[in-house]
């Protein structure tokens, strides 16, 4: 039996559920969530241009001269801060491995099923993690980055791979 209550939260009445042994409060909540990207903010603003930007150690003492993708605020290595570098275009890559998706988390808004894959981009000491728009993935495939700048959601997803001829 539900049961509504004078007490509001946010403009909607609380219900309560009499339940043996034990009450149910639901109150219906409308909540924002605030983020902040901080140091890493230039790298997800570029993304919705079209860019993709990644850090180097301008350290010449520190021992890994290759690029981070994803961006580091902070070299791992010696803790300096990292600069950016935009990466040239078009952006080619290789399958590293992949993972068909058959029911993505909340907050993702991506059709399922999808593939997520690695891609090993020549001149990274990293592996870096996206989505493959279209077409099955297979490991050492060349693929193409491609950027949703007309409507960016400022999230890792303005950014997609997808098969490439090169």
């Amino acid at each position: 039996m539900q049961v509504d209550v004078t007490t509001k939260y946010i403009g909607e009445p609380a219900k309560v559920q009499e339940t043996e042994p034990a009450m149910v409060i639901e109150w219906p909540r409308s909540l924002t969530h605030r983020h902040t990207y901080g140091k890493l903010s230039p790298f997800f603003k570029a993304l919705g241009e079209g860019r993709l930007l990644a850090t180097k150690c301008p350290n010449p003492d520190c021992e890994e001269d290759r690029l981070w993708l994803p961006p580091r605020a902070d070299c791992p290595d010696c803790n300096q801060p990292m600069v950016w570098q935009e990466m040239p275009q078009p952006i080619i890559g290789k399958v590293y491995t992949y993972a068909r998706v058959e029911y993505a988390g909340t907050g993702i808004e991506l059709t399922t099923p999808y593939y997520q894959i690695d891609v090993e981009i020549p001149g990274l000491c990293t592996i870096f993690k996206g989505y493959l728009e279209h077409g099955t993935p297979e490991i050492g495939m060349p693929v193409k980055a491609c950027f949703r700048s007309g409507e960016p959601t400022n999230t890792i997803l303005d950014m997609y791979w997808i098969p490439s001829d090169e």
